[in-house]
């Protein structure tokens, strides 16, 4: 650059015509000196022409910034007329000029526009002041100080900026200067060059003075706090390793060489897989390369730690003496024969066959007959150790086969978390609510199980954060259900299914005896002595104050009537107490449920069905009404699709048989015919309630009534034939507190009566057929298909049976 004469400087005289340069991402104030770096041939061309001059160029803003060629509407009216001091040309062909703000001046008139922008001028007069008010002096002093302090902030603060500042006494003056150096939005630097008033001026600058002096305060917070972490670490690095150096010189052992063998004695004495020791010492070989106070050395202890507390070759020795087993499945469980025969078949096969592989066992039952305390039972006859976790809600498919290691705060899953606790590899694991797994963007939890509960893929089960095999062939699965439908097919096969049916009343009665009561004495503080309760008046409470398949509401009131009896005796009262039928209203209130009520005689188009339910069977009464009418079928009582279906194919089935029942060809043609099953508020479904259906139907329509003691239950179909149905065991008991003498059943389920108690079968006839036919010979008062003569209906009022309504659940 050539060097410029002050006295060159001086006495400018501004034309009133100038080049006018486009600057970007800057707004030039007077008296400001800056570097500009020009490249588009308009700016260059501008440049050439001041210089050919008189070194003068007008430089006004862009409005937008992104624009390459801007046209006169895209620059600001306002700018500053400056002073070219140097002049460089760099070797890309750019020019680095260095200009001086002299003036500010408005275009009046663009005269030019190619090669380069020509604008003719006015300068800007800005208002002056003869004296410096104290409202200038306060800003001007302001302005200084936050100044001062936004530099001391920054760290560039220096004697030779303060006396600038100090040395300026004009206030518009001081105020370009500041906002000159501020980091600016382009609009609010040119809001501050258009404001010609210094005063206001000052005040602008005044404001963003203050956003600046907060913004840097903080900034300086932030780095302050950034810089006393790194010093700390710095510090605690330094003092760690002149503590080593020390100990080293003192000879003691080094930590971290101890902790190395220490992890290496694990590794062999865990007896890991070949895998899985190989893994193992690779990771131990990267921490001992590590720093120790490293971020990722604490996430290698944490594996290594999990790798060497697994039961990679721990196993408990399993009791294979079959007498002793049953005494304890007998101890802790009435009846569940199934169950227990099928654990004394897993022993004996164990006990011939030390390498067979664990069953994968899924017991289904409504809630409350112990599925789950049925898990911790087998582990006590097998001398096994217990472990559970319950599926029930869970959506995340790390749940079960862990995070990877590259999460922070990653574990491994539940599977390999319950192995750890229980510290065996061969213990009872119970997976509880298999039916209730859900499943959403973070995967399904059901399909991670398909190679956890497969005997042929769970030897090499590989978790995501092992990432190495892990053998669970050893382990004895046992998932529970209340409800088989929701659980996945793939994930049902691989399961053997026990089902667990509800107890009946005498069932309750000796498990209430034998377990419950003496269990609810112990754990409310009373002595055996304390409280009586007879077998009748158990009995009462099974019957009238609970209504379940299991057994969790009966110990509840047992529990109940032990606290009543218990705060009698903390009050001072002598005991013993007993509770009879007559005072256990006092106990207890009054009954909740009351039994369902027999028919009063036979009566036309009244059937009883049995249904199931998840707390036990029930009988459901079906009635039959005809009308006049144009043959519309109307179904009530809150019946699902497919008991609607069956309702149709009963009908069907009727008009198929109109000429052996006698009835005229078009009946339905004249008739309204309206099935109504009561309790109309519960939800009913299924198919079973078609013969009953049918058969209250066949009633109306051949007047002909049903007998009050036969219960039936059985799917009908468009030929008559009668396909299996379902829960037979509960039905059977529902129909004997219903006081029936004879239940209607399929042919095919003459193989289920092998489930039914024996007390059952001594109060009921079990008939099984196959025909509907056979169901109305057995079911109406006589039989249904009477002498050649057809039955005409009467015109009188047809009756109609009364409502009864009947419970379900």
């Amino acid at each position: 650059m050539t060097p410029q004469k002050d006295e060159e400087l001086q006495d400018i005289v501004i034309p009133a015509a100038l080049p006018l340069l486009a600057v970007r991402d800057v707004v030039v104030f007077p008296n400001m000196v800056l570097p500009l770096f020009v490249g588009r041939e308009s700016s260059v061309s501008a440049i050439e022409n001041a210089l050919a001059h008189d070194r003068l160029l007008f430089l006004a803003t862009q409005r937008d910034q992104t624009i390459e060629n801007p046209e006169p509407e895209d620059v600001y009216d306002l700018g500053t007329v400056s002073l070219i001091l140097r002049m460089l040309k760099l070797p890309d062909g750019r020019l680095k000029i260095l200009v001086q703000g002299k003036a500010k001046a408005r275009i009046s008139e663009f005269l030019q526009v190619r090669p380069h922008f020509q604008v003719a001028l006015e300068v800007v007069t800005e208002q002056h002041l003869e004296e410096i008010s104290p409202e200038a002096e306060a800003l001007m002093r302001n302005a200084r100080e936050m100044s001062e302090k936004i530099l001391t902030l920054k760290g560039v603060m220096s004697p030779d900026l303060l006396s600038i500042l100090d040395s300026i006494e004009d206030p518009g003056h001081l105020a370009d200067l500041v906002a000159a150096n501020l980091r600016l939005k382009i609009d609010e630097a040119q809001a501050v060059l258009e404001e010609l008033d210094p005063i206001r001026r000052l005040i602008i600058v005044n404001d963003f003075l203050r956003k600046e002096l907060e913004v840097s305060s903080i900034q300086a917070q932030i780095q302050s706090q950034a810089r006393e972490e790194m010093d700390r670490t710095q510090r605690e690095y330094f003092l760690r390793e002149q503590l080593r150096a020390i100990r080293k010189e003192l000879g003691d052992v080094d930590e971290t060489a101890k902790e190395m063998e220490e992890y290496r004695e694990k590794i062999s004495r865990a007896r890991m897989p070949k895998e899985a020791e190989e893994e193992a010492f690779k990771q131990l070989s990267r921490l001992e390369q590590m720093h120790p106070d490293a971020a990722e050395a604490s996430m290698v202890r944490t594996y290594l730690d999990w790798l060497v507390e697994l039961p990679w070759s721990k196993s408990t020795r399993d009791k294979l003496d079959l007498k002793e087993a049953q005494v304890i499945l007998d101890e802790d469980h009435y009846d569940l024969e199934k169950v227990k025969e099928r654990i004394l078949e897993y022993l004996s096969v164990r006990k011939l066959n030390k390498k067979m592989k664990g069953p994968i066992l899924c017991f289904v039952g409504p809630p409350g007959v112990g599925k789950t305390s049925l898990g911790q039972s087998i582990a006590r006859a097998m001398g096994r150790k217990f472990t559970r976790i319950s599926l029930g809600g869970m959506r995340d498919e790390a749940e079960i086969r862990g995070h990877r290691r590259t999460y922070i705060g990653a574990l491994p899953g539940r599977i390999i978390q319950g192995l750890k606790n229980a510290g065996s590899n061969n213990p009872v694991f119970i997976l509880d609510e298999v039916d209730k797994i859900g499943m959403d963007f973070r995967g399904d939890p059901a399909a991670a199980l398909l190679e956890v509960l497969d005997p042929e893929q769970n030897n090499t089960f590989s978790d995501h954060y092992l990432n190495v095999p892990f053998d669970l062939s050893k382990v004895m699965f046992i998932t529970t259900a209340n409800l088989v439908d929701p659980i996945p097919s793939a994930l049902k096969d691989r399961m053997e299914i026990i089902r667990l049916a509800g107890y009946t009343e005498e069932e309750k009665l000796k498990i209430a005896q034998g377990y419950l009561l003496p269990r609810q004495l112990r754990e409310n503080g009373l002595k055996p002595g304390d409280l009586h309760i007879s077998p009748e008046v158990i009995k009462e409470v099974i019957v009238h104050y609970t209504q379940e398949a299991g057994l969790r509401n009966l110990e509840r009131e047992l529990g109940a009537l032990c606290r009543k009896a218990a705060r009698r005796i903390a009050e001072g009262e002598k005991g013993p107490f007993s509770i009879t039928r007559a005072n256990l209203h006092r106990y207890l209130g009054p009954p909740r449920y009351l039994p369902e009520g027999e028919l009063e005689k036979d009566e036309i188009g009244v059937a009883t069905g049995l249904a199931w339910t998840q707390v036990g069977g029930e009988t459901l009464a079906v009635e039959a009404s005809l009308m006049r009418g144009k043959g519309q079928l109307t179904l009530t009582g809150q019946l699902g699709e497919v008991m609607r279906e069956s309702a149709q194919a009963a009908l069907s089935y009727t008009r198929s048989r109109a000429e052996k029942l006698k009835l005229e060809p078009d009946f339905y043609e004249k008739l309204d015919i309206h099935l109504h099953v009561p309790a109309g508020a519960t939800p009913k479904d299924g198919p079973s309630a078609g013969i009953t259906l049918a058969t209250a139907l066949i009633s109306s329509l051949t007047q002909i009534p049903v007998r009050r003691d036969v219960a039936m239950t059985g799917e009908i179909t468009l030929r008559g034939k009668i396909l299996p149905i379902g829960g037979l065991k509960e039905k059977a008991i529902a129909a004997v507190r219903a006081r029936m003498k004879k239940v209607i059943i399929p042919e095919a389920n003459k193989k289920d009566l092998v489930d039914i108690p024996k007390y059952v079968k001594r109060k009921l006839k079990f008939v099984p057929v196959s025909s509907m036919d056979q169901v109305l010979t057995e079911a109406l008062v006589h039989p249904p298909f009477p002498g050649p003569a057809k039955r005409k209906l009467s015109k009188k009022r047809l009756p109609v049976p009364s409502p009864r309504r009947i419970r379900m659940m």
